[in-house]
C-alpha cells in the first residue's frame, strides 16, 4: 500500500515552455505484452515507466519473457506465443484495469493456469464483462463476484468466436483478440460504437492479420489465429490523457503559451482535443508524422476563453478518461457543458462521475449528475476552490483538481497524490517548471 500524499495546488501565474509528456500507458502496456510473446527482441524508445506498466514488465518477466531497460530505450527479448509458462506467483497487476484485462485475455488461450490480484481500486472494478466472451472461447475462471482476485485456467483447445460487444471497450476488445492469437481460425469482436485501436495497429505491426469490416451492426474486427509474430523497434508517443492536464492548464491561465511534444493523435483518443477547440481553445497541431503506426504531432496552445458546449454521448469512446479534466476546463468555461453518457466512468479506477460532481461542489462550481450525464455550469470565472478533494486513490481525480487550483481563487487539496506515479511520475516538476505551484502543504513555493 502507498503512503498517502496529501497535495496542495495554489494559484498560478501563466503555464510556459516545452513538455514532453510521459509516453502513451495503453500503447506502453501493449508494447511489452506483444514483445514478449513474438519471436526475437523488439527495441521500445518512449515506454512509460509509470507504475502500471513497471507492473506489466514484471508480469511478462514471470512468464518467462525477459526485459531490459538501457539509457535509451527497453529490450524485449521475446519467447513466442507458446514460450510462455505458469507465473510461480500470483500475477499483481497494481493499479492498472488496461493491463490486467488485456494479460487476463492474452493468458486465457495458454494451457496452464495464473492467478491474478490488484491493488484494493484494482480489485473493485467489474471483470466480468471479460470472463464472459474467454469461457466461450474455452478459459475457465475461479473468482468472487467476477471481480480480482481471480485465477484463470486457459483452454486447452480455445475456440475461435465472433462477439458482439455489450458496451464500447477497448479492453474487453484486446482481451478478445489476444486470445484469438492462440484460437484455431478466426476470432471476431463487433463493436457498434468505434473505441481506441491500439491494439490493432501493434497486432499489425508485430505480423498478425487483422481485417476490419465495416457491416450495419458496426465494425467487426477479426484476427487470424496462430500468427508468427515477430520482434519489432517501436516508439511509443507521448500519451493525450497525460497531456490533457498541462494543456488544460494553459488554456485556463491567462498569457500561457505552451508547447507538448510529440502526443499521440489517434483519432479515436483526440476526442479532449475536439471539444477544447468547441469551446474556444487555441491549439494549433505541429510537425505532424507518422510514429510505429500511430499519429502524432506537437500541439502549440494559448491560455483562451471557453464557452459551455454539449459533448455528445457518441463522443466518450475517444475521450473517456479525460472527462475529470474537462470537468475541470467546463467549471472555468462561460456558460453551461453537458457531457453526456458517461455510463463507464462508474467503473474506472473509482467511480469517476461521483467523485467529480463531489470535488467540484465542494470547490464551489455549481454541478448536476443527471442520470450518466455531467452537468458543469461555469461562470466564466476562477471557481472559488479552497476545499480538500477525495481522490479515491484515482490518479486522473487527483491531477484534474490539482489543475483547477492552478486557476482558483484559493488553494485546492487533494487527500492523495501518491497514485498520480501510476501514469505521470513527473507530474509535479514537469507542471511546477512551467509555472504552477503544486507541493506539499509545507515548504510549498
Amino acid at each position: 500500500m502507498l503512503t498517502p500524499q496529501p497535495l496542495i495546488s495554489r494559484k498560478s501565474g501563466p503555464i510556459k515552455g516545452v513538455i514532453t509528456p510521459p509516453g502513451d500507458k495503453s500503447i506502453s502496456h501493449r508494447a511489452v505484452m506483444l514483445g514478449g510473446i513474438a519471436e526475437g527482441e523488439t527495441f521500445v524508445r518512449g515506454l512509460l515507466e509509470g507504475d502500471d506498466v513497471l507492473c506489466t514488465i514484471a508480469a511478462l518477466r514471470a512468464l518467462g519473457a525477459e526485459v531490459h531497460q538501457d539509457s535509451t530505450e527497453w529490450r524485449i527479448k521475446g519467447i513466442g506465443l507458446k514460450g510462455l509458462h505458469a507465473s510461480a506467483s500470483t500475477i499483481d497487476m497494481g493499479n492498472s484495469g488496461t493491463a490486467a484485462r488485456l494479460l487476463i485475455g492474452l493468458l486465457s488461450g495458454r494451457p496452464f493456469t495464473s492467478s491474478f490480484t490488484g491493488d484494493a481500486s484494482l480489485c473493485k472494478r467489474p471483470m466480468g464483462r471479460i470472463i464472459t466472451p474467454l469461457m466461450q472461447m474455452g478459459a475457465t475462471f475461479v473468482s468472487t463476484d467476477g471481480r480480482l482476485p481471480l485465477k484463470v485456467t486457459g483452454a486447452l483447445k480455445p475456440q475461435a468466436i465472433s462477439y458482439t460487444l455489450p458496451v464500447a471497450s477497448a479492453q474487453v476488445k484486446s482481451a478478445i483478440l489476444l486470445a484469438g492469437l492462440s484460437a484455431n481460425g478466426v476470432t471476431t469482436v463487433i463493436e457498434r460504437i468505434p473505441t481506441r485501436d491500439h491494439s490493432e495497429n501493434m497486432l499489425r505491426h508485430f505480423g498478425a492479420r487483422v481485417d476490419i469490416t465495416p457491416g450495419d451492426d458496426g465494425d467487426a474486427i477479426s484476427i487470424t489465429g496462430h500468427p508468427t509474430l515477430k520482434g519489432r523497434a517501436l516508439v511509443v508517443p507521448a500519451d493525450p490523457s497525460s497531456a490533457a492536464f498541462p494543456l488544460v492548464a494553459a488554456i485556463l491561465n491567462a498569457d500561457s503559451h505552451l508547447t507538448l511534444k510529440n502526443v499521440g493523435l489517434n483519432p479515436r483518443r483526440a476526442g479532449l482535443i475536439d471539444t477544447l477547440i468547441e469551446m474556444g481553445a487555441k491549439i494549433a497541431l505541429a510537425n505532424k508524422r507518422d510514429e510505429s503506426g500511430e499519429p502524432v504531432a506537437d500541439l502549440v496552445v494559448e491560455g483562451s476563453a471557453l464557452a459551455g458546449i454539449t459533448v455528445p454521448a457518441s463522443r466518450a469512446p475517444s475521450m473517456i478518461d479525460e472527462y475529470p479534466i474537462l470537468s475541470i476546463a467546463a467549471a472555468c468555461a462561460e456558460g453551461t457543458t453537458r457531457m453526456l453518457g458517461l455510463a463507464e466512468l462508474r467503473v474506472k479506477e473509482s467511480d469517476r462521475l461521483a467523485l467529480i460532481a463531489q470535488g467540484l461542489k465542494r470547490c464551489g462550481v455549481k454541478v448536476e449528475v443527471a442520470g450518466d450525464d455531467l452537468i458543469v455550469h461555469g461562470s466564466g470565472k476562477s471557481p472559488q476552490g479552497g476545499a480538500t478533494v477525495d481522490t479515491a486513490m484515482d490518479h486522473r481525480i487527483a491531477m484534474s483538481f490539482l489543475i483547477l487550483g492552478t486557476v482558483s481563487a484559493e488553494p485546492v487539496r487533494i487527500d492523495d497524490g501518491a497514485f498520480i506515479a501510476t501514469s505521470f511520475p513527473a507530474f509535479v516538476k514537469l507542471l511546477n517548471d512551467a509555472g504552477a505551484n503544486i507541493g506539499p502543504e509545507a515548504g510549498n513555493r
